[in-house]
């Protein structure tokens, strides 16, 4: 079994993916980056076929979470996953108390191709979970999938008014390069104001 962000394939951290490799990673899953002492727990909806594959989470070239936290001044360098994440870097982002999930596990090629089944069954998963590591502040990234996972329909971004297991709870946009409706800019600072509510930054 490999250990949590290492890339599956060999050390090397190459950072190209065939679309016939990629496919072999559909339905497969990412371990959690989760150490003891999490303070702010991202969820993403569910891993693409690039980011199974390097066992890395938002790793495909183009998606914006880590550049956003770099640029909300959350990690100190920008964070290369595209080929697996180090242990160096693995160590910084536990040390800062971020932890990432997904609300469902098993990667498809986008994330329209999830059920609702898929999506609340993912709920209940990130509620035991969350239940389980006590972060201080959840911050789910997908407002159109919380609303279906938790059948609130009229969810707007930010903070919520009600927790998630005893977590403040935030929803936030989702960093995929497809979604057009935000830049790089937007997602740093909606990144950064959640990290300043969990007391990473």
């Amino acid at each position: 079994m490999l250990s949590p962000g290492a890339v599956r394939d060999d050390e090397a951290m190459a950072a190209r993916f065939s679309r016939a490799e990629l496919l072999t990673f559909e339905g497969a899953t990412v371990d959690d980056l989760l150490a003891d002492g999490v303070k702010l727990l991202f969820a993403g909806i569910n891993p693409g076929l690039w980011t199974a594959a390097a066992n890395a989470h938002f790793a495909r070239p183009g998606n914006r979470f880590w550049p956003a936290l770099h640029r909300a001044g959350i990690t100190p360098h920008l964070v290369d996953v595209s080929g697996g994440m180090s242990e160096a870097d693995r160590e910084m982002v536990c040390r800062l108390g971020i932890g990432i999930t997904n609300l469902v596990a098993v990667a498809s090629a986008r994330a329209d191709q999830l059920t609702t089944a898929q999506l609340r069954e993912g709920g209940v998963r990130l509620a035991e979970l969350v239940e389980r590591v006590r972060p201080a502040v959840v911050a789910m990234l997908g407002i159109t999938s919380y609303r279906q996972a938790f059948a609130l329909p009229a969810t707007r971004a930010g903070r919520q008014e009600h927790d998630l297991a005893g977590a403040e709870l935030w929803v936030l946009p989702n960093p995929s390069g497809l979604n057009a409706h935000e830049t790089l800019d937007s997602l740093a600072a909606a990144y950064g104001e959640v990290a300043r509510a969990a007391g990473v930054v």
